[in-house]
């Protein structure tokens, strides 16, 4: 099929789930955080995680019966696994029409003794035997790698259109790994976008793989973005590390929602206490890998003497500080304890002991879903 050249640029190409993008013609990568934040960055570990597009889609109009992706993509692999899937997918009108995964791109291997970088090449990801007529697309571009997408073909003569600005609900969900969701079968099916999915709610996904520690930009950007309601799953990646002591973590929660708070006062703001993890109920972090597909802990009998965490005790400073703040009057604030998303009965999901699996991530965002922490939800 003969198939012409779309620009990047074109101003009926939008992109949602992202914070900043940088189009030109022949290039198009996006951000999770705006680009003010990298100057603020404490780690690159962070600028990989913003860069990983989970939950960021390139959303069109057209009557095209095929469409191409050229893209470079980077992903991420722990040293003697299988690379993580880096899993494109098109939605026609709303319903998934089919899934392509890139294999020739950059790699960045994680191992022990330090990361390492291995080149690639680009590659193209087709989707064939569209409907005819207009529809709308939605291609969701993977969430487990940094992804340019370097071209854009549309079958010969096929028109492209601007997709209606959405109506719905404009909800920010900031958090750990669990709601990156590198683990789910596909970028739709992470639990936030299954939740926002079946709640009919526009995604902005900012899940953030082991950086989610109340860093003050990210506060920023969500005090200052165009977001209707904001949720926060909290406290596996403090805990997990042992980046913060019980006197620390309540004040440093305060003041992120302090920091929202000042810029949206009245939205409907929810925070997530940790979901289930079977090393750190009891005993205080960091959590080491114990092998490449597993993590374990490291004994420490006085380290709850010194003021470090346990996700028992996280919880219980997390429902409190919410406590204290409903009670000084913020109404729209809400607390939801993350074992009712993936309590210890769902541990068979959990293979790595921290992680829920692609049963488990869609699991989460079906109970998410369920749970009516907006006011107005039917």
């Amino acid at each position: 099929m003969t198939m012409k050249p779309v620009a990047l640029n074109h101003p009926a190409l939008a992109v949602r789930g992202a914070m900043h993008v940088v189009q030109t013609p022949t290039s198009l990568k996006a951000w999770r955080l705006p680009a003010w934040t990298w100057a603020q960055s404490p780690d690159p570990s962070v600028d990989l995680m913003v860069g990983m597009t989970s939950g960021v889609r390139l959303c069109f109009t057209t009557n095209a019966e095929a469409l191409c992706l050229k893209v470079l993509e980077t992903g991420l692999q722990l040293a003697g696994t299988p690379r993580r899937p880096v899993t494109f997918e098109l939605y026609v009108d709303g319903q998934q029409q089919g899934s392509a995964e890139a294999v020739a791109g950059h790699t960045i291997v994680v191992d022990p003794k330090g990361p390492s970088f291995a080149p690639g090449a680009s590659s193209d990801i087709s989707f064939k035997a569209l409907r005819p007529g207009l529809k709308a697309i939605e291609l969701w571009l993977p969430q487990s790698a940094q992804v340019e997408v370097l071209g854009l073909s549309l079958s010969q003569d096929a028109e492209i259109l601007p997709s209606p600005e959405p109506s719905s609900l404009r909800w920010a969900h900031y958090g750990s790994s669990i709601s990156h969701g590198m683990e789910a079968k596909g970028p739709s099916w992470t639990w936030p976008a299954v939740a926002a999915r079946k709640l009919g709610f526009e995604l902005m996904n900012i899940g953030l793989a082991g950086q989610c520690q109340l860093d003050g930009f990210v506060a920023r950007s969500l005090r200052d973005g165009p977001f209707d309601a904001i949720s926060l799953e909290v406290g596996i990646n403090i805990i997990g590390a042992d980046t913060m002591r019980r006197r620390v973590f309540a004040s440093a929660l305060h003041s992120f929602l302090d920091t929202i708070r000042e810029g949206k006062p009245d939205i409907p703001l929810l925070v997530i206490s940790p979901i289930f993890c079977p090393l750190l109920e009891t005993r205080t972090g960091p959590l080491m890998r114990d092998s490449l597909a597993s993590y374990g802990t490291t004994e420490r009998p006085h380290s709850v003497a010194d003021g470090a965490l346990t996700l028992v005790e996280g919880r219980a400073i997390i429902a409190d500080v919410v406590a204290r703040r409903q009670k000084a009057g913020d109404a729209n604030l809400s607390y939801l304890d993350g074992l009712s998303l993936f309590g210890a009965a769902d541990e068979g999901d959990l293979p790595d002991h921290l992680h829920p699996n692609a049963v488990g991530q869609e699991r989460m965002g079906q109970r998410f879903a369920a749970h009516k922490w907006l006011k107005y939800q039917a």
